[in-house]
Order: structure tokens, then C-alpha cells, then sequence
């Protein structure tokens, strides 16, 4: 288990240098590979027989079923066939499709695509699903066949599944599987790797079982599945630039606007402006609203603020600016030259790309609006699109628009700044609510509902994400502490510590429950789709698992906020409070949302492992011996508690994952990065459940050792390949 953990994770990197294709044919695939993993297999099975593990009906059926698995990845390896079909509308049938190789492969039936079509989501032009209709044709028999993201076409154990299509809509590309014994072998596997979990917990001479009897916490194991924002305070200086009253830029923000391929209130536009150029939503004192008006609206007075945060020195000495803030005249030298010309011209040389090329995009952010291109506010449609097009005051408007319209779409935001100049508000709020009169007047039902896009106004208020995470890593550290010293507190000072830190728990769990629902109805899907989401559900989760575990586990409260709160951290260091998108047509599988909950309670599982392993060490340094070890034997024995159900659940996660990627991409196991982690991950904790035969396990301080130095694959497999190899996963 350890060569092949080490041959995984050394591929991962050969595959990130040279490709998959080369990483699978000289590791992955390799011989030696399938090798290794026979050895242990067949070591396993003569090891189960050896120590009896075969009365153990659980435990047995728990191996076999990875003896299975393995079975069915061999017998894909050797007999699969997969590869790439393109077909054209009106062309002739195609009868082959071309292998991974690039060798044909003949068909046993005839395919010829009678349409292709993108169907959109209500309102707008982002893609929802890619729809291929089939005509089949098999000597005498005919049929008509639909092919679709997560929507499979199988025929005599061949597998269709839509891969891409031609710029003109004319074509398509399949993908086609050939698997008629792998996968089924592996999906009895699968089966039997379920059931055998279930009924683990339930084993009465299971390791588990005999852990719960004697544990003083029996709760540890009782989890709950369930799938289900910025910054801090305001900045106060002296200086403040003009802009609009409160109650007009609220006006402006109550407008509709098509940003981000979806229709939203103009407010979610300008808290990202405002949080993309500064790193907050607020400025000196303004609403994001009131920032956005200031830029639109008093262009002139705007251009030497220094808001745009510049990190990079050498971009701050390119621009002539001390500290990290520039104003948009900064960009600009004075015989008139761009002063990121050079730079950007000139990317491989001394000058970092990404940070250039970040700098330039706050400057051309910054000018869409003052233009007024950005503001795609006024929704036209002439019947030959299937929704309207939201045009901007300054897009060449469609040939056949009357006058008046074109002239509300051309002057209104002029009007509304010339009345904003004289100071006449009242007219300002009159021409702003005509805008929206005339929003929803043309994008009729295509426009979000009333309640959705509430919800999405009072979702952009939160902005205590960044604090709540502070607060609860400052007092789950200073908890931990108290714990740790827990002798030189009063049973009365412990007990309103704990009554404290449960409040603040309840609390925090509220808000994020708040938010993820509403950033569910908002969005119309789960939010465990990208980084920031599954790093606020395993926030979620780990309150969770600390409010379960509260009254028998004296930890569980520090442990779940500092969990918390460096987890919230984590999730805002892209953005503050990244965009809320349609989701791509590949995510919309349920499969993902049960995938990602599953590993993500794993995760906090093995984090609280983590954690008590730390506190074991730390007691072994402030505690007399004897009752160091007593405290480090019985945080051993909570450990153990929490890894059984951390394991299965990581490893029904990742199968769960093979079952949607099989649906999706016609493989369930592509050797991506992720995928590769998350399999060294379970590794690497197996050896874990196996304190029988590794003694050293046994001992309570390299017990902790192991799940501190474990958990360090669990960051690799989230962040370490996100940061360093990508990888298909790397939206999460």
C-alpha cells in the first residue's frame, strides 16, 4: 500500500510535467503498476485467511469488494475500448468512431446525427445542456436515439455520451465507451463495498463496535447529511468623493442587468466592481452602490482616487506609486502613453504575468463602466433569438427597434446624470424607476422572479464572512487553551465557557445556514460546485459535527471553531464573495452534490483527528506524564471513533465520484490529479483501521503522529493540487 501510495503521488507529478497519456502508459498503466496492485491484492487475501478475518462477515466482505474493484479496473485495462466519434447534420452515417490511440474502431451499427441544439438557461445565453438527437441504424433495425450532458445513449454495450460540438452548431463530437464487462464488474464492487460498510457498524466484533462499548463518548459517529459574505468593517478616512444619496444608488442597484451569464440585481454587479478593485465591498464609507455611481456618474473627480489595489511591487514602481493603491491617472504617463504597455507586451520577461495582466484588468473594468458598456441594462427582442439581448446605452442597437425605445436606451442613463449634476434626485429616482418599469416590461418571464431577486439583494448585505472567521479562529484558539489548562478553571468559569462558545456556535451555524440556502435559491442549484462553496459547507459541517459532539467530547467546541474559522479563510482568499454562475451542464447531476457532501463531512472528520493529535502533543508537554498519557489514550480512543466513519465516508465519496464521472465522461476513473489524491488520502488512512498488525499504531502518541502527518495528504489532495497540478478538478 505504501509503494503504491508513493508510485500514485510521484505519477501525479509525471503527469502534471509530460501529459496523462504519457503518465498512464509509464506509470499508471504500466505493468509494474498492475504488478503492485495483484501483489496486494492477493497478499490481502492470503493475509484474511491467515488471521480468520473470514469470520468477520463485515470485514470480509469489506476486502472482497476491493478485491472486486480492482478486478473490474483490471478487466477494463485489458478489454475496454474508448475514443472520439464526430458527426455532421446531413452527412453521411459514420460507422467507426477513432480510439484513444488514434486508431479506428469499427461499429457494429450505423450513426447519423439528425440535429444538434444548446439549450439555454430561461432568460439568458448561458448553456444548460448540450442536446444530440441519433438516427440508429442496425441492418433492419432503426431508431432514434438522444444524447445529452449526463444523459448516456447505450446500444449493444456501446456508450454515447456528448463531448463537444462544431462553432456552427452543425456537429457534434461523442464520446464512445466500450466496457460491456469492466464496468459491470466494478459497479458490483462498488455494491458490495456499500453494503459491506453498512453493515460494519454494525459487526459486534468489529474494532468499531468494541471502541464504542468502551468509549465515554458514543455520539461521535452520528452524523448528518445535509446540502444544506465578505468583508469586514467599513474603512473610514478623511477624504471621501462624490457620489449619490443612499436611496438613489439603492435605485441604481434595484435595476436588472445581464452580467456573468445570468440576470441580476445591478447591486451584485457593483459588490463585485467595488470588492475586485479595492478587496472590499465598501469605500470610505460608500455602499459598493455609491462606488459604482461615483465611477459612472463623476468620472472626472474618480479618476485620482487611489482604489485600485495594486499588490505586486513590481507593478506599484511600473505605475509610480507608493504603498498598494493606484488611481486610474496612475495608469496613464504624461505624454499620454499606457504605463502597462511595455509590460504587457513583454510577459515572459521581468515582470510577473499574473499581476500585470490583474492590474490591466482593473484599469479596463474601470472603463467599460465610465463607458457605459458594462451597464447591459436594457433587455430588446425581435423574436429570432429565444430570449431577449440586453444591449448596454453605447452596443450598435438591432436593425428594426423603434425610435422612442432606441432613445430610452441611448439617453436615459444621461438623463439620470444630468439630473444627479443639478442635484434634482427626485427626477433621477422618477427616470431610474421608468428603467426598471421598462426591464420588466420587455424580459416578461425571462426576468428572475420577484422572491429570487429579493433574496439576491438581501444576500449581497452579508458581509460578515471575514470577521465571523477572526472571531472564531481568535476564540477557538484561546478555547483550546482553556481546555488545555483546564485545571486552573472553576467548574462555574468552565461551564459559562462552554455556554459561551456554544452560543457563538449556534449563531455561526445560523448565519452560514442562511447564507448557503439563500445562495441555493438564488442560483437554482446546490452550492458545492466551486472552491469557495465546498470550503463554506465544510465550515458548515464542522459546527455540525462540533454540536453533536459538545456534551461528550470536551474539545468539540475549540476543534469546530477553529475548523470553522480557518475554513472560512480559506474560502474568501480568491474572493471576498465570488460570483454566483450558472452551473456548467456537466455539474447539474445530483451525484455531485452527494459526492462533494460525503467528502467534505470526511474531511472534518479527519481534520478533528488532526486536531486531537495536536492537543495530545500539547498535553504531553503541560501535563504530568501519567496524566498526559491517560488524556492522549482516551483522545486515541476518539480518534478511532471518528476514523471508521471518516474513511468509509472518503471512500464512498470517491466512488460516488466514479459512478458520476462514468455518467458524464464515459470512464469512471481518468487519473486525474484529484482523483489520484483522494485515492492516496484513503491509503494512506487504511493504515489506520489496521492497528492490529502495524503494533505501532497502537500506541496512543504515534497513534497521533500518524493522523497529524495524515492529514497532510488531505491539504495536498484540496489545495496542493488545485495550486500546483489542476487537473479537471480544479473548479473545486
Amino acid at each position: 500500500m505504501a509503494l503504491i501510495a508513493l508510485l500514485l503521488a510521484i505519477a501525479s507529478i509525471v503527469e502534471k510535467m509530460y501529459g496523462t497519456a504519457y503518465a498512464y502508459e509509464h506509470l499508471y498503466g504500466s505493468p509494474v503498476t498492475v504488478m503492485l496492485w495483484a501483489i496486494m491484492a492477493c497478499s490481502a487475501l492470503i493475509y484474511i485467511v491467515q488471521c480468520g478475518v473470514w469470520r468477520k462477515r463485515a470485514t470480509l466482505l469489506l476486502h472482497l469488494s476491493f478485491g472486486i474493484i480492482l478486478l473490474g479496473a483490471l478487466t477494463t485495462h485489458l478489454t475496454a475500448r474508448q475514443g472520439q466519434m464526430h458527426l455532421r447534420r446531413g452527412e453521411v452515417p459514420v460507422k467507426h468512431f477513432v480510439l484513444d490511440s488514434g486508431a479506428p474502431y469499427q461499429l457494429p451499427f450505423k450513426v447519423t446525427l439528425r440535429e444538434f441544439r444548446m439549450e439555454y438557461y430561461p432568460g439568458t445565453f448561458a448553456p444548460m445542456d448540450y442536446v444530440s438527437t441519433l438516427d440508429i441504424s442496425d441492418g433492419a433495425v432503426s431508431f432514434e436515439g438522444v444524447v445529452s450532458m449526463n444523459n448516456i445513449l447505450s446500444y449493444r454495450s456501446y456508450r454515447l455520451y456528448q463531448s463537444g460540438y462544431d462553432p456552427d452548431g452543425e456537429g457534434t463530437t461523442l464520446c464512445v465507451s466500450y466496457d460491456p464487462y469492466g464496468i459491470a464488474t466494478t459497479y458490483v464492487g462498488y455494491g458490495l463495498l456499500l453494503l459491506s460498510m453498512l453493515l460494519f457498524f454494525f459487526e459486534p466484533r468489529s474494532r468499531f463496535r468494541t471502541l464504542w462499548r468502551s468509549a465515554t463518548t458514543r455520539k461521535l459517529t452520528i452524523l448528518i447529511f445535509a446540502i444544506c459574505a465578505s468583508t469586514g468593517p467599513l474603512s473610514a478616512q478623511e477624504h471621501t468623493p462624490p457620489s449619490v444619496p443612499h436611496d438613489v444608488a439603492e435605485a441604481f442597484g434595484n435595476l436588472h442587468i445581464y452580467y456573468n451569464d445570468r440576470i441580476c440585481p445591478m447591486q451584485t454587479l457593483a459588490r463585485d466592481l467595488t470588492t475586485k478593485l479595492y478587496g472590499k465591498p465598501t469605500y470610505k464609507g460608500l455602499s459598493a452602490e455609491q462606488v459604482m455611481c461615483g465611477w459612472l456618474l463623476f468620472t472626472p473627480k474618480w479618476q485620482r482616487e487611489p482604489m485600485l489595489k495594486i499588490k505586486n511591487k513590481q507593478v506599484q514602481q511600473l505605475l509610480g506609486v507608493e504603498g498598494k493603491y493606484a488611481s486610474i491617472a496612475d495608469f496613464i504617463a504624461e505624454d499620454g502613453d499606457y504605463k502597462l504597455t511595455p509590460a504587457l507586451q513583454n510577459l515572459g520577461g521581468e515582470y510577473e504575468p499574473r499581476q500585470v495582466a490583474a492590474a490591466n484588468e482593473k484599469f479596463n473594468l474601470v472603463s467599460m463602466l465610465c463607458t457605459g458598456s458594462m451597464l447591459r441594462i436594457f433587455p430588446y427582442g425581435d423574436g429570432r433569438e429565444p430570449y431577449p439581448v440586453w444591449y448596454s446605452p453605447v452596443d450598435a442597437l438591432p436593425e428594426g427597434i423603434g425610435s422612442e425605445e432606441a432613445l430610452l436606451i441611448r439617453g436615459s442613463i444621461p438623463l439620470v446624470a444630468q439630473s444627479v449634476e443639478r442635484g434634482d434626485y427626485t427626477q433621477a429616482l422618477s427616470l431610474l424607476k421608468q428603467i426598471r418599469e421598462y426591464q420588466l416590461l420587455r424580459a416578461g418571464s425571462h426576468a428572475p422572479s420577484e422572491a429570487r431577486f429579493r433574496a439576491e439583494r438581501l444576500y449581497n448585505t452579508f458581509s460578515w464572512s471575514r470577521p465571523l472567521s477572526m472571531l472564531c479562529l481568535t476564540l477557538g484558539i484561546i478555547a483550546f487553551l482553556l481546555r488545555i489548562a483546564r485545571r486552573s478553571l472553576s467548574a462555574r468559569t468552565e461551564r459559562i465557557v462552554e455556554v459561551v462558545l456554544g452560543t457563538l456556535i449556534v449563531a455561526v451555524e445560523a448565519y452560514l445556514t442562511l447564507h448557503i440556502a439563500l445562495r441555493w435559491y438564488i442560483s437554482d442549484h446546490v452550492p458545492l460546485s466551486n472552491g469557495f462553496e465546498t470550503m463554506q459547507f465544510m465550515a458548515w459541517a464542522s459546527l455540525m459535527v462540533a454540536l453533536l459532539l459538545q456534551r461528550r467530547f470536551r474539545m468539540a467546541q475549540p476543534f469546530g471553531l477553529l475548523l470553522c474559522g480557518f475554513t472560512l479563510l480559506v474560502a474568501m482568499m480568491g474572493e471576498a464573495n465570488p460570483r454566483i454562475t450558472q452551473l456548467m451542464p456537466v455539474l447539474q447531476s445530483p451525484l455531485l452534490s452527494i459526492h462533494v457532501v460525503v467528502i467534505m463531512v470526511a474531511y472534518s472528520l479527519f481534520a478533528f483527528m488532526m486536531l486531537n493529535g495536536v492537543t495530545a502533543f500539547a498535553l504531553r508537554l503541560t501535563r504530568p506524564h501519567k496524566e498526559a498519557m491517560e488524556e492522549a489514550l482516551r483522545l486515541q480512543r476518539a480518534s478511532n471513533l471518528m476514523l471508521y466513519p471518516a474513511i468509509f465516508l472518503l471512500t464512498a465519496g470517491i466512488f460516488i465520484g466514479a459512478v458520476w464521472a462514468n455518467i458524464s465522461w464515459g470512464r469512471y476513473w481518468g487519473w486525474d490529479p484529484k482523483e489520484v489524491w483522494a485515492l492516496i488520502t484513503m491509503l494512506i488512512y487504511a493504515f489506520g483501521l489496521h492497528g492490529g498488525s502495524i503494533p505501532t499504531l497502537r500506541r496512543p502518541m504515534a497513534f497521533h503522529l500518524f493522523c497529524i502527518l495524515a492529514f497532510l495528504s488531505v491539504l495536498v489532495t484540496y489545495f496542493g493540487v488545485n495550486m500546483l497540478l489542476g487537473g479537471m478538478h480544479s473548479y473545486a
